[in-house]
């Protein structure tokens, strides 16, 4: 579904992605790990049609993300980290007007039920809480159908319950099909939902595998945890205490 060759990124003397090389299969969720820097969100913004690579070349569904970009932005979705709608809009109207632009027709109650917002539908986009307003870019990225969806932190700034739904949410996305390219700073999260994950520092990937087999290869060369494995984690216990719905109404 995505191939990407010796992608490259220079800003005059500053190179922000060094000749890097994957694949993302169809129906994958592929995770994009690093720290701050590391050109994780550089190369998210090539495969989007946002910014045009130094040299290399990217393709999503045999089409060219630099030579056939409007193509391209026809069949993916974008969530942003933190993005804000018009203030004077309600949700539905929000739907429909990211709808119009794509000129897709689509039931905006349909879209906000999936995403668990339907019963905010009339409701405006400045007094709802950060898990919502996340469902809600998550709404407008599925305006026009895509077949591959780009998740930027989708989590960062949500409470366990929401972050927990947040989960599911992209769980189902690929149950339907769709391809998922996501970055995230929570090893866990890209431990539960990932396929597979590129791990990049400096430009460069450093590996890619499936969460499972680079912890095997950890392990494998003797790498002894200074922290104790448990079954169930801290946060575990918070849901099991005070419950898995959402606490946003």
């Amino acid at each position: 579904m995505i191939n990407v060759k010796n992608l490259t990124k220079k800003y005059e003397d500053i190179v922000a992605v060094n000749g890097i090389s994957f694949e993302v299969n169809e129906g994958e969720v592929f995770g994009l790990l690093g720290p701050n820097g590391a050109g994780k969100t550089t190369t998210v913004e090539i495969l989007e049609g946002l910014r045009k690579p130094s040299s290399g070349e990217a393709t999503i569904n045999n089409l060219d993300v630099s030579k056939e970009t409007k193509k391209v932005k026809s069949i993916i979705g974008v969530q942003l980290q933190s993005v804000n709608f018009f203030e004077e809009l309600s949700l539905s109207e929000i739907v429909e007007l990211f709808a119009d632009l794509y000129s897709s027709n689509v039931d905006s109650n349909e879209i906000l039920d999936r995403v668990g917002l339907l019963k905010k539908k009339d409701s405006y986009f400045k007094p709802l809480s950060g898990g919502q307003k996340q469902r809600l870019s998550i709404a407008v990225a599925l305006v026009n159908n895509p077949k591959v969806l780009f998740f930027d932190e989708p989590t960062t700034g949500l409470d366990p319950q929401a972050r927990r739904n947040m989960w599911g949410l992209i769980k189902s996305f690929q149950k339907d099909g769709k391809t998922i390219v996501l970055t995230t700073h929570y090893m866990e999260e890209a431990e539960i939902l990932c396929d597979r994950v590129a791990i990049i520092d400096e430009g460069k990937i450093i590996k890619i595998n499936s969460p499972s087999n680079l912890i095997d290869e950890l392990t494998k060369s003797g790498f002894k945890s200074t922290k104790k494995v448990r079954e169930a984690t801290l946060e575990d216990v918070f849901i099991n205490l005070t419950g898995k719905s959402l606490r946003e109404d």
